[in-house]
């Protein structure tokens, strides 16, 4: 997809999402116009539209915490972005690593790497995922896989097996990491599109085992 295709709003912006590629955590919420995201594009590091000021600016131009950017991509619906970026110094202009430091609800826990964060992960997707068919395809993107049938699915998962490929070439763990999970993610679509549950997997995983 080129810039120009991309579903820019009436006033030609997008909202960005700025992720620490290494983290994963979520910096800041921004804007960007045609120009901001070429030269992004181009130059590899952090350019935004600023609606205040109406102009473009670069993300430390004056205070040397400049971004590099390792990664942009666009939803599914063309109309929001994500720049994957490793920050050299704060996000925001407090000196705060994120700007997202107020809080209205409180975080669940989630459990760490090694406690349990996987099996929690496909216990909550197989929820998630089953709660969503039947529903209106407009209503999320997993209805709308589900509506769609096989051949989007397996399209999806053909596609981020690829970027799995690519992300172990790369030698990058939090891209690795990224794209693991959308495969696997894909792949429970596709699971419950077929009415086959993840334990019939499992069944044959410890099959093998033996």
């Amino acid at each position: 997809m080129s810039i120009d295709e991309l579903a820019w709003g009436e006033a030609g912006l997008l909202p960005v999402v700025i992720q620490d590629a290494d983290t994963g955590a979520v910096l800041t919420l921004a804007y960007a116009d045609r120009e901001a995201l070429a030269r992004t594009l181009s130059e590899k590091t952090t350019w935004l539209y600023s609606r205040s000021r109406r102009a473009l600016w670069k993300k430390g131009e004056t205070s040397g915490h400049v971004q590099d950017v390792v990664g942009v991509r666009y939803d599914c619906d063309a109309d929001a972005l994500l720049y994957r970026v490793r920050p050299h110094g704060p996000a925001w202009h407090t000196g705060a690593n994120s700007c997202f430091s107020g809080e209205l609800l409180a975080s669940e826990n989630i459990p760490a790497a090694g406690d349990g964060a996987f099996a929690a992960a496909m216990t909550h997707l197989q929820t998630t995922i089953a709660s969503r068919r039947g529903a209106a395809p407009e209503t999320s993107y997993t209805a709308k896989l589900l509506h769609e049938g096989v051949d989007r699915i397996a399209k999806k998962i053909g596609e981020e097996a690829t970027e799995v490929v690519i992300a172990a070439k790369n030698a990058d763990p939090a891209e690795l990491t990224w794209e693991v999970a959308d495969l696997l993610y894909h792949t429970l679509v596709l699971l419950a599109w077929r009415d086959l549950p993840l334990d019939a997997v499992g069944t044959e995983l410890l099959r093998r085992a033996k």
